[in-house]
Parts: C-alpha cells; structure tokens; sequence
C-alpha cells in the first residue's frame, strides 16, 4: 500500500489547518448551551460580531453549515449538533492536557536546585534567596557551593538546575549571563611587610611570592593565573597554603599566616576593621564577571527564572 492510501490524511497539510481552534470549538459549545450566539459571546469576553465571525471561519474550514440564525436566536443545524458532540470531547482533552501541565509544573516550581561557587554562595545567594522565598514560599531550594568546576560538573550531572560562577568564561557545555562584576584584592594582615610598603606590589613580586590561595579550579584562582601567566611573569609560584572555601582563606590570612588573594565581596568587613589591608598591585588586571550559568539550551524556567531576575545586581 502507497503512503498516499488508507485515509490517513497524508498529503493533506497538517492537521492544524484541517481542525478549527480550540476557541471556536469553545464557541460552538456555548452557543449550544444557551441558544444564543450573543449570549455564547458575553461567556466567552468577546463582542457578538467577533463570535459571528468566528462562527462563519470555522463553517468555512469544515465546509457544512453549523448554526441557524434568526431575530429567536441561534440553533444549531444537524451538522452542527454532530460538529459539537465531537467538539465536546476535543475540549474535554485539552482540559485534561492543561490539568496534566499545571500538575507537571507545580512539580517543577516546588523545587530548586542551585549550584554556586564559594563566594557567590556565602556572599551573594543567601540576599537573592530570601527575595527568593517572598516571591515563591512554596519552593524548597537546595543549595550546593563548591568551586566554578564543581558547578559545572553539577549542571551538566543534571544535579542543579542553575548555578553561579566567578571564572574568566562560560564553562564548556553551558549557557550564561553577567550578572555583576568583583575584583580580587591582594591584603594581608596589619604585621606584614607588604603593609608597610611605599610603593605598589610588581607583578613579579606577587607571581614570585608564597600566597594563601584557593584550589584550583576555583573561579578566584583561574583569574588570579590568567592575570599573571598573561603579563609574562610565568604564572604563580608554589601556594604557601591552598585551601578549599574562601572562608578558610580569609581565617588564615587574618591570623598573619601570610597573604592572600581573595574576592572584594568576602573581605569588606575585614578591611573596615583593618583586621586585613589592601595591597597595591601594578599592572595586574584582576577584574572578573560572576554569572549565572545553566546546561545550553536549557534556560531556567519557573522558581530558577525568578531567581535569575533577582540577581540582575551589576
């Protein structure tokens, strides 16, 4: 048998143009519930000439007359009644489907799954997340803070539906959008030398001196080799610690371990208090983007939108 047989409707167009929208059919139904096609209008919010227009392009598109009208109201023809028994079950499906949807996205919107770099994490999150929370009290989200790598493994796991990074770019595999910008300052405890100096750090001096820095694959540590590998300096020397939050970092810096390198955002207090100070650097560029970032292809939809458009800070 040819594709062309059988009456399976090939070769006719798609069905779409074949069967009348779900408001005509909607219509019909109203107009055969109260045997008035301007009262079938009023129910639906339309104007009668709409309806009857309406009316007039679905008897056209099935090619049979579906409704009788005189100064008594409108009665539906045979035709018509058999076009609104089917109608009726159309209907019926399409309220099935939509209760089907609103079920598969109250799923959906009762959780969060965000992933997030440290400093964004203890920093930034916790501000969008009760802002969060007052839009959407019946979301549950959960939260995972590890490194820029960690978050991109996450969401491409499928273990997080939107996450936050610090680095130099979007990771491989993801879609993303600035959502603010950060420096990274070089300080010290009030004892260290470098305090004491006159004269900025040279890049040299930083690439060549032992820091208390974070791991690599940490969106701090991809800024801070960037910006010293590209100046020539032949990138960092051996860490004096290396730590794995931005928190411990800081703890240790504080105690005058030695100094560190770490995110404007997690030592504003410290610097009030001059618990740490600033170092100048020279012809060091370490400005970064923080982003929001989700598997490609996939923006965030629901409680993860939202979020999103909280964080539009910068």
């Amino acid at each position: 048998m040819s594709d062309g047989d059988g009456g399976s409707g090939a070769g006719r167009g798609p069905l779409a143009h074949r069967v009348p929208d779900l408001g005509a059919l909607e219509l019909l139904l109203a107009v055969a519930r109260h045997g008035s096609l301007g009262r079938a209008a009023r129910e639906l919010g339309i104007t009668q000439p709409a309806a009857s227009s309406r009316i007039r392009a679905m008897e056209r598109q099935l090619g049979v007359g579906l409704v009788d009208r005189s100064p008594r109201g409108s009665r539906l023809t045979d035709a018509g009644a058999l076009v609104t028994d089917w109608a009726r079950r159309v209907v019926e499906a399409a309220e099935a489907f939509d209760a089907g949807a609103q079920a598969l996205r109250g799923r959906r919107d009762s959780r969060l799954r965000v992933a997030a770099s440290m400093t964004i994490a203890e920093y930034l999150l916790p501000g969008w997340l009760i802002a969060l929370r007052a839009q959407r009290p019946d979301t549950a989200v959960s939260l995972q803070a590890g490194n820029s790598a960690e978050v991109a493994r996450r969401l491409l796991d499928g273990e997080a539906e939107l996450g936050f990074v610090e680095g130099l770019a979007v990771p491989e595999g993801l879609d993303g959008v600035v959502v603010g910008h950060d420096r990274l300052l070089v300080v010290a405890a009030p004892g260290h030398a470098w305090v004491r100096r006159r004269t900025p750090l040279t890049a040299a001096e930083l690439a060549g001196a032992p820091l208390i820095l974070r791991e690599r694959g940490s969106g701090t540590r991809q800024v801070l080799d960037a910006a010293l590998t590209d100046g020539g300096n032949g990138g960092l020397a051996e860490p004096l610690l290396e730590l794995a939050s931005t928190t411990a970092v800081k703890a240790a810096a504080v105690s005058g371990a030695g100094p560190a390198v770490l995110s404007e955002l997690a030592v504003t207090e410290e610097l009030a208090a001059r618990r740490l100070v600033a170092v100048p650097v020279e012809r060091v560029r370490l400005a970064r983007a923080l982003r929001a970032v989700w598997p490609r292809g996939r923006r965030p939809a629901g409680p993860g939108r939202d979020l999103l458009s909280l964080t539009r800070w910068g």
